[in-house]
C-alpha cells in the first residue's frame, strides 16, 4: 500500500513541472503575439454628423392621440424647434494589412463618418481616408498617408478547430488615453460557423462567425482574433450581452471571408452579392412527412417576386429546393450563402420537388437590390402585396417583418408605411406597429383588413399592439 502511495505521489510530482510548463509556454507565446501584432493594432476614431430637431415630439399614455395637440401648441407659442447639426463620435479599432497605409476594420467603425482619424501604436496620429466598404460582411478599409508600417500576416481561418487558443486584440481608447499600446485578451474557439441574428440595437446580422470566450470589449471592433503562431485569423465584430459589457459571447469574421471582400476593396470594386429574389422556409417534421422525405434536408419556397431571377428560372410557390449547384441544401442558411457567394450572372443548377416529382431548373443568379441587404426590405418590392387606408400601409406579418421590427404575433398585419400629413400620420400610429382589430372586428391578414375597412365611413377606431387609435375620415 506504501508503495502505491510513493508511486501517486511520485506521479503527482512529475505532472506538476509538466503543468507548470505548458502554462509558461502559453505565456511566452501570448506575449510574443501580444508584442509582434500589437505593432500593427490601431485604435480608429470616426466623426458623424447628425441632424436634429425640427419639431417637437411628445408621448403620450394615451398609445399617441394627445401628441398632435401637444406639438401645435407648442409650436404657435414657441415656433418650430429650429434644426441643429450635432457631432457624435465612435471608436474602434483596426489592424494594418499593407505598409503603405492600408488599415482593416469593421464598416460599422467607420459607417457615416465625415471624419476618421487614426492612432497607431507608437502614438503617431493620422487622418484617414475610406477607400471601400461593404455593410453586408461589415468590412471597410481605410488608409493612412505612411509609408513602412508593421503588417500583419493573415491566416487560413478554415483550419480552426474547437478548443485552440487565440489572443484577441484591440485599441478601443487608444484617442483618450495617454497609453496608444493595444490591449491583449486570452481564450479559446468556442465554435464556428455561428449566425448572430439583428438584436436589440444591432441592425444587422451576421454568418459564418468565430465564437470565441477571448474578450471583446466595447471598442475592440475592427481588430485582430489571433492564433499562437501570431496569424490573423478573424476580425472581432460583435458580441451578444445583456449588460452592454462582454460576457463571455465574442464574435469575429473568419480572416478567409476577410481576404475575399478585402481584395476587392483594395482594387476599389463593389461587392455583389448573388440574389434569387424569393423567401424560403426550412422544414419541420411536419412538412417532411408531407413531402415524404425522410432525410433532414430541403428549404420550401414560400413567394417568389415579381420578374426576380427565379421568377424567371421557373421556381414557383411551394417548391422543395433539395439542391444548388449539386450541393445538399438543408436549411435556409445553407441556400443564403450558397447563392450571395455565388457569382452575378452565372447560371446555377437546382434541384427541386415539385408535386411529388423531382425537376431541374437553371437559374441565371441576379444581382442583390442595393436597397436590400439581407432581404430586409424585400417585401416592398411586391405592391401587389399591400394595402392602405387612410393613409396607413399594411402587409401580412411575415418572419422578414417579425426581424425587422421584432414582431412575436402571428395574426394581424403590419404597418409598413404612413403617408406623410394624412389621418394615420395625425393619429400616432407608427411603423411597425400590429393593428389587431378595426372597430371591434379581428383581422387576421391583410384579407380582413381590406374586407373591414372598404365600407367604414366616419371616425374609424383601430387597436393595435400600442394600444387603441383613432383615424378621422379627413
Amino acid at each position: 500500500m506504501k508503495k502505491i502511495i510513493i508511486g501517486i505521489v511520485l506521479c503527482g510530482l512529475f505532472i506538476l513541472p509538466v503543468y507548470s510548463q505548458t502554462l509558461s509556454e502559453l505565456s511566452q507565446a501570448t506575449t510574443e503575439v501580444a508584442s509582434g501584432v500589437g505593432k500593427s493594432v490601431v485604435s480608429i476614431s470616426s466623426v458623424v454628423k447628425e441632424k436634429l430637431g425640427g419639431k417637437f415630439y411628445f408621448g403620450s399614455p394615451f398609445g399617441g392621440l394627445e401628441d398632435d395637440f401637444f406639438r401645435r401648441f407648442f409650436e404657435e407659442f414657441y415656433g418650430e424647434n429650429p434644426e441643429r447639426e450635432y457631432k457624435s463620435m465612435g471608436l474602434g479599432s483596426g489592424v494594418i494589412i499593407d505598409k503603405d497605409g492600408y488599415i482593416l476594420t469593421n464598416e460599422h467603425v467607420v459607417s457615416g463618418a465625415s471624419q476618421v482619424k487614426v492612432k497607431l501604436s507608437d502614438g503617431r496620429e493620422f487622418d484617414a481616408e475610406i477607400k471601400g466598404s461593404d455593410v453586408r460582411s461589415d468590412l471597410a478599409v481605410i488608409k493612412i498617408d505612411a509609408k513602412d508600417l508593421p503588417v500583419v500576416k493573415l491566416g487560413d481561418s478554415d483550419k480552426l478547430k474547437i478548443g485552440e487558443w487565440v489572443v484577441a486584440i484591440g485599441n478601443p481608447f487608444g484617442f483618450a488615453i495617454d497609453n496608444p499600446e493595444p490591449t491583449v485578451t486570452v481564450g479559446v474557439i468556442s465554435a464556428i460557423g455561428r449566425y448572430v441574428s439583428a438584436l436589440g440595437r444591432r441592425a444587422r446580422s451576421y454568418d459564418d462567425l468565430i465564437q470565441t470566450d477571448a474578450a471583446i470589449n466595447p471598442g475592440n471592433s475592427g481588430g485582430p482574433l489571433v492564433n499562437l503562431n501570431g496569424e490573423v485569423i478573424g476580425i472581432n465584430t460583435a458580441i451578444i450581452t445583456t449588460t452592454g459589457g462582454y460576457q463571455g459571447l465574442g464574435f469575429a469574421i473568419p480572416s478567409n471571408n476577410a481576404k475575399k471582400v478585402m481584395g476587392k476593396l483594395l482594387k476599389g470594386e463593389k461587392i455583389l452579392y448573388g440574389w434569387l429574389g424569393m423567401s424560403i422556409q426550412d422544414l419541420n417534421e411536419d412538412l417532411r412527412n408531407y413531402f415524404g422525405i425522410k432525410e433532414r434536408e430541403g428549404v420550401i419556397v414560400l413567394k417568389v417576386y415579381k420578374d426576380s431571377p427565379a421568377e424567371k428560372g421557373d421556381l414557383k410557390e411551394g417548391d422543395l429546393i433539395l439542391s444548388f449547384n449539386d450541393k445538399t441544401v438543408k436549411t435556409t442558411r445553407d441556400l443564403v450563402k450558397m447563392v450571395s457567394s455565388s457569382t452575378v450572372g452565372e447560371v446555377a443548377s437546382l434541384r427541386i420537388l415539385r408535386s411529388g416529382g423531382e425537376k431541374n431548373l437553371k437559374v441565371k443568379i441576379g444581382k442583390m437590390p442595393k436597397e436590400i441587404e439581407d432581404l430586409e426590405e424585400l417585401e416592398s418590392l411586391d405592391q401587389e402585396s399591400k394595402a392602405s387606408f387612410r393613409g396607413v400601409v399594411v402587409e401580412n406579418i411575415s418572419p422578414l417583418h417579425k426581424q425587422r421590427f421584432g414582431l412575436k404575433a402571428d395574426e394581424g398585419v403590419v404597418i409598413v408605411d404612413i403617408e406623410d400629413s394624412s389621418s394615420a400620420d395625425r393619429s400616432g400610429l407608427m411603423v411597425g406597429d400590429i393593428i389587431l382589430k378595426v372597430e371591434n372586428k379581428k383581422i387576421k391578414n391583410k384579407e380582413d383588413f381590406i374586407n373591414v375597412t372598404s365600407n367604414i365611413k366616419g371616425k374609424c377606431l383601430l387597436k393595435t399592439n400600442r394600444g387603441y387609435f383613432v383615424l378621422k375620415d379627413k
